[in-house]
């Protein structure tokens, strides 16, 4: 499929495929449900997935560490080190301070969502749900839904829409004109990040799978004895390729959530 639409492997489809329980000659489709009309699709089993691990996670991390003042094993060593890491060199520097933890939910909870949904895409059959602009952008949403609320909870509406616009030291009359010029300019400017938030989480993901899908169709495009040559090197190709696509798992999740913490530290911290 691959070596004819390398978009077939990234777009959102109404079937779950399982290779890897089947001989290579078949592979087993199933087709997903559409109750009352409403087509569940792999990306929704995907994120539903990741959600269900990230309960599975976080909430066993947090009995833990609620009763053991050292954590103790490697699991829990792991995933205490992680939530430590957003906590004291993301979202403190980020937001300031204490007051950050009350974003600790949310940050958490964003890292290990789109941390997942970044892995499942790497499982033979499985998806990325990150690779769709329509999740990435919901997720942006969530994320200036919480800066907007942040910022209403410290300042007030009308305090925090005006804290929108930096002080300008002109003339008055001059001012009247200038406020809403930047008033507009600044509150594009904040719905552009978080679309830049979305397009830059989908884009990397998005791309990164297409690449692999191509390299491994040129095994399918490769006749005679080209094959003797390309199928090793699209293998090794692909497994290089896959190695920097977990790091890039990594990455995109932290900086989903870096920014995330950034735009919510720029909203109680006006300029």
């Amino acid at each position: 499929m691959a070596a004819h639409d390398p978009l077939a492997h990234v777009v959102d489809h109404p079937t779950l495929e399982f290779p890897w329980w089947t001989p290579p000659s078949y592979q087993l489709e199933v087709h997903l449900p559409a109750p009352l009309g409403f087509q569940i699709t792999r990306f929704m089993v995907m994120e539903l997935i990741a959600a269900i691990l990230a309960v599975l996670v976080l909430v066993p991390v947090a009995r833990h560490v609620r009763r053991q003042p050292v954590s103790r094993g490697g699991f829990f060593n792991a995933f205490e080190a992680l939530l430590l890491y957003i906590r004291d060199d993301v979202a403190r520097p980020a937001i300031g301070g204490h007051g950050a933890d009350r974003f600790l939910p949310y940050l958490w909870t964003a890292f290990f969502f789109v941390l997942f949904n970044n892995l499942l895409g790497m499982i033979p059959g499985f998806a990325s749900a990150t690779g769709n602009i329509n999740v990435t952008a919901v997720l942006a949403v969530m994320t200036l839904a919480t800066v907007v609320a942040a910022g209403v909870r410290e300042m007030g509406v009308a305090g925090y829409l005006t804290g929108l616009v930096p002080h300008i030291d002109v003339p008055k009359p001059l001012n009247y004109f200038l406020w809403p010029l930047m008033f507009a300019i600044e509150l594009v400017g904040l719905l552009i990040k978080h679309i830049v938030l979305a397009v830059r989480l989908f884009a990397n993901m998005f791309a990164g799978h297409v690449v692999l899908a191509v390299i491994l169709g040129f095994i399918l495009m490769a006749h005679g004895w080209l094959f003797y040559f390309v199928m090793p090197a699209s293998i090794l190709g692909v497994v290089a390729l896959s190695l920097l696509e977990l790091f890039v798992a990594f990455l995109q999740a932290y900086i989903f959530t870096f920014l995330s913490a950034l735009f919510i530290g720029s909203a109680v911290h006006p300029h």
